[in-house]
Order: C-alpha cells, then sequence, then structure tokens
C-alpha cells in the first residue's frame, strides 16, 4: 500500500494542476465578452431663444416636423430629455444647418445649397433634470438666411454640403428625392424672395435640356451628348417623390467612437482566437497535465509488477 502512495500523489497533482490553470482561462473568456458599456441612441430637445436669450414660441421639445418661420430663427438651444441614463464616454453630436433654397417651403426648396453649420456634442452633463431654472445649455447659432431658405437641426456631425470625402454628404435636393440630412430632429424653412447670390445651380434655367424627359435628374450628371435632367423653368420638373418630405426623429446615435488599436496578432488582423475562448492555450496545459498523469500510471504499474 505504501508504494501506491507516490501514484496517488502523482494523479492527484495533475488533475489539480489543470483544474488550477483551465479556471483563471475560462474567467478571463467571460471578463472579456463584458468588458467596456455600450452608447445607445438618446433623445434631444430644443427650443430656439433670441439674442438675449428668451425663449421664442414653444419652449422644451421634441417634436420634429418641418416649421415655417415668420421671422428668421436665431439660435437653437439643445440639450437631452430628462430621465435618461447616458454613459460617462458617450456623446452625442447635434447640427444646425443654414441653407439657401428656390422657394419658402420643402415642396419648392429645390436643389439647396449650404452656407453655414455648426455643431455640439452632448453627453451626460446635458441631460435635463431637476433644479435646471438658470442653468444654460449649449447652443448653435447660423448665419441668418436672407432669402429662400431651410434650417435644418440634425444628429449627426456631417456636413451636407454636396463636396466629397469623410465628413460630407449630398445636398438635400427634393426634385431628385434626396431627403437629406439624415437622423433629421427639425427644419425650419420661409424668407420671402429669391436668392441673388449664391443661388443654386439647380434654379438656372436650361432651355436646351428637353422639358419631355419624365426620368428623375442623377445626383451626378453622366458624359454623354444627352442631357441627363429635365429643363427647369417656370413649370417645375417631374420629381421621383413628389411632395415627399424627409422624416424627422428627436433619437439620435452616439458618436462613432474610435475602436483600440488591435493587437498584433499571427492570425492575419483578425482578432485573436484568444479573445474568444477558442484559442486558448487549454491543449499545452491538458498535454501537460496528461504527462503528469502517464508518469504516475507507469509508477502504479511498476509498484504492481514489484509486488507480483
Amino acid at each position: 500500500m505504501a508504494r501506491s502512495q507516490p501514484a496517488r500523489f502523482l494523479a492527484t497533482a495533475a488533475a489539480a494542476f489543470l483544474a488550477a490553470t483551465a479556471a483563471p482561462l475560462i474567467g478571463a473568456t467571460a471578463a472579456h465578452a463584458q468588458e467596456g458599456g455600450v452608447c445607445s441612441s438618446a433623445t434631444v430637445q430644443y427650443r430656439l431663444v433670441d439674442a438675449d436669450g428668451k425663449v421664442v414660441g414653444a419652449d422644451w421639445s421634441s417634436q420634429g416636423g418641418f416649421h415655417q418661420w415668420d421671422t428668421v430663427p436665431g439660435t437653437v438651444e439643445v440639450r437631452l430629455a430628462p430621465g435618461q441614463s447616458v454613459g460617462a464616454g458617450c456623446s452625442y453630436p447635434v447640427s444646425l444647418a443654414e441653407y439657401t433654397a428656390e422657394g419658402p417651403n420643402w415642396e419648392s426648396s429645390g436643389r439647396q445649397e449650404m452656407i453655414d453649420k455648426a455643431t455640439v456634442h452632448l453627453t451626460a452633463a446635458d441631460v435635463a433634470g431637476d433644479g435646471d431654472e438658470g442653468r444654460t445649455w449649449q447652443k448653435l447659432s447660423v448665419k441668418p438666411p436672407a432669402c429662400f431658405g431651410q434650417l435644418d437641426l440634425y444628429g449627426e456631425d456631417t456636413a451636407y454640403d454636396g463636396k466629397e470625402g469623410e465628413g460630407h454628404g449630398p445636398l438635400p435636393d427634393v426634385r431628385a428625392g434626396v431627403l437629406t440630412p439624415y437622423h433629421l430632429i427639425a427644419a425650419w424653412n420661409g424668407g420671402d424672395k429669391r436668392c441673388e447670390a449664391g443661388t443654386p445651380e439647380s434654379a438656372t434655367p436650361s432651355p436646351s435640356a428637353p422639358e419631355t424627359s419624365a426620368s428623375p435628374a442623377p445626383s451626378a450628371p453622366p458624359a454623354g451628348s444627352e442631357p441627363s435632367a429635365p429643363a427647369e423653368g417656370t413649370k417645375p420638373p417631374v420629381s421621383p417623390k413628389p411632395g415627399a418630405t424627409p422624416s424627422t426623429n428627436a433619437d439620435v446615435p452616439p458618436a462613432q467612437s474610435s475602436p483600440p488599436a488591435p493587437k498584433s496578432s499571427p492570425n492575419g488582423g483578425n482578432p485573436p482566437l484568444a479573445e474568444t475562448g477558442a484559442g486558448a492555450p487549454v491543449g499545452m496545459l491538458a498535454g501537460g497535465a496528461a504527462l503528469v498523469l502517464a508518469v504516475g500510471a507507469g509508477t502504479v504499474y511498476a509498484s504492481r509488477a514489484r509486488r507480483s
């Protein structure tokens, strides 16, 4: 019986070795799956104020839609609606953009041109709550339109100015059915005269273009002898979405945060398998434990051979 004690000891040690080394790996995998918080969408409230900070019209609201202005809106104050739980690292860009237009409302606005844009980022510090009387909020101001125009309040930092590249997007165009900006919260239209300076190119009559074409004007005309857009004059051209109005929603997405730099990986830049638990060095550890068990089994066999 005494000779079998080393074998029992080795077998017990192997089992303990395997359990002790595998447990931290399992725990590490579960912890990795729970790392980092997720920023969800948030609801924005806004109101118009004058140069002295006095509220113009309705107070805080999350109601969207297109509004007709009697006087050009001055400054827009924004905040996050009360009752929301916003993580400390979450940020929500909100922009106010001013465009010239071809008419005083969306249906007659034609192809717009961006004149000015302002952006702020709302965080957990901008959530409304109790005791907000007298509190200051972030403000958005742009150049006031001097002619037909539109102001867009939206939940992004993208400039919808028709330029190429990151951070830019297509201009609003009712005739072509381009319903930008995206994540539109609310909009205001107005004005009492056509824009003389900086008039959008689409407002210029094109007598050479046939009025019989019923196809919508593409955002980028292809090269060629055939005109790609219908004639523009007193009679509006056919629109792909006549009367369509961009939808509005006060729920806006969070800013896209830059992901952490990936760790060096031998598998072509893909996330290391160890991060998902599939590639943890369990095989190596199990092999070590198996070796210990094999030595123990050999000892048991030798012990029994000597007794026989």
